[in-house]
């Protein structure tokens, strides 16, 4: 009953952080199914791109009914990343889980950092977006974030974001809702090599985090319509860099 409670509130959280700020889910998601649920770090990484998966779509959803989704540029965001998510994903079930949680605590504090100070945004451009850089670098960096999402279990949003808003010059209220996609796309690239090795995944776990995940990916897209974005990025961060910092130190010590 315990471990049923934790995976509603976790998965209420996780949902919340995806919908409300496009991203930020999944660094919440694996350290929970870790440390509060007892997953390993292999399957915690597993099973946190299934939630992330299903929690993206939901939001995409809300957000693409608003018009706030750039289909053109998160499609070669998505595409430049299949590759290199389905690779990084295949290597890093070979990696030892010390180094894996490692690896997942420097990059939660990246994103923490970058949720506590958030860039400003620059002036909108006009169109979709996906012409106001060279394509060669949305496509590379679309790549890089696949690679990320790919070997360490996370959907990326919390980079997708400011790279969207950055180097394609996407404005803010539409980059949320195009990370969902970006995320959504390489999410299902990583997870169809992971499942090519067999993971055993505690589905009773599982399928509550997933569903409170997807409920609270509604509540945060009406969230982030209400509250400041930046209040928001100091509240997730905040909390995930207290995180990011005991999950280092447990990796090391």
């Amino acid at each position: 009953m315990t471990a049923l409670v934790v995976a509603l509130a976790a998965g209420a959280v996780v949902g919340l952080a995806l919908g409300g700020l496009g991203g930020g889910g999944s660094v919440l998601a694996v350290p929970a199914l870790i440390y509060l649920l007892g997953f390993d770090p292999a399957a915690a990484t597993t099973a946190g791109l299934l939630i992330v998966i299903a929690t993206s779509l939901t939001g995409l959803v809300a957000h693409a009914r608003e018009g706030r989704v750039r289909w053109r540029t998160g499609g070669l965001f998505g595409a430049a990343g299949i590759i290199p998510a389905a690779v990084a994903g295949a290597l890093s079930v070979r990696i030892p889980s010390g180094a894996l949680t490692a690896g997942f605590a420097v990059l939660a504090v990246v994103a923490a950092v970058r949720m506590l100070r958030p860039r400003s945004e620059p002036a909108p451009q006009a169109g979709d977006g996906a012409g106001a850089a060279p394509a060669g670098r949305v496509a590379r960096t679309g790549a890089g974030l696949g690679a990320v999402t790919g070997f360490l279990g996370v959907g990326g949003g919390f980079l997708v974001v400011p790279a969207l808003v950055t180097v394609v010059a996407v404005p803010m209220t539409a980059a949320v809702g195009t990370s969902l996609l970006v995320i959504t796309v390489n999410s299902t690239a990583a997870l169809v090599t992971r499942l090519a090795t067999p993971t055993a995944l505690d589905w009773a776990t599982i399928a509550p985090f997933t569903a409170t995940a997807v409920l609270g990916a509604w509540d945060g897209q009406r969230l982030a319509a209400k509250v400041p974005t930046a209040a928001l990025q100091r509240i997730f961060g905040a909390v995930l860099l207290a995180v990011a910092v005991f999950m280092l130190v447990d990796a090391v010590t």
